[in-house]
């Protein structure tokens, strides 16, 4: 007598299952990255590159920000606030402009090194926060969203400037240059 099995529906259809629950949390990460607003990772595994942030960033609602193409600044301290008033521009539901609180959340330091053209050429952590230290991945999609920060060509080596991020507890962010001011 042949071997005859039994399977259940169930049972044959536990492979498509998996897959309808894998397909599901997949679609649940990429949602929760979308409403923190975190770009999805560009060249080289880096979140938004410059060039497409150029082009018209997307905002953490989602809705698409186009920034005026950037002005050639003449040192790089314009640089510096020019970037920091374009990482304003480019986050609007992720930053403040008023006065920072007196205990903020997070400060991380960044170093950002531009290509000639002004575009993000790598992103160092200078200083990483003692707690919250996820807000050190908002500062570098805020940095890739707000790119380029104008043609730096003609400034002396090395186009670096440093960048402090003062987190309120709402995890939006105010670029220090521009408390400064």
């Amino acid at each position: 007598m042949p071997c005859v099995e039994n399977r259940s529906v169930s049972t044959r259809l536990w492979p498509l299952g998996r897959v309808a629950v894998l397909g599901s949390l997949v679609l649940l990460a990429s949602c929760s990255l979308l409403q923190r607003g975190e770009a999805p990772p560009g060249p080289e595994g880096q979140a938004g590159s410059g060039a497409e942030a150029g082009k018209g960033s997307k905002g953490v609602a989602g809705r698409a920000i186009r920034l005026p193409p950037p002005a050639a600044p003449g040192s790089m301290a314009e640089a510096r606030l020019q970037a920091a008033r374009r990482l304003v521009a480019a986050n609007p539901d992720g930053t403040y402009m008023g006065k920072p609180p007196d205990i903020l959340l997070a400060i991380p330091v960044m170093t950002i090194e531009l290509n000639a053209d002004g575009s993000v050429r790598k992103i160092n952590v200078m200083r990483y926060p003692s707690q919250a230290r996820d807000t050190v991945e908002l500062a570098k999609v805020a940095i890739y969203r707000a790119a380029p920060f104008g043609n730096v060509s003609r400034l002396p080596k090395p186009w670096t400037f440093n960048e402090t991020f003062l987190f309120n507890d709402e995890r939006k962010f105010k670029p220090m240059t521009l408390d400064q001011r």
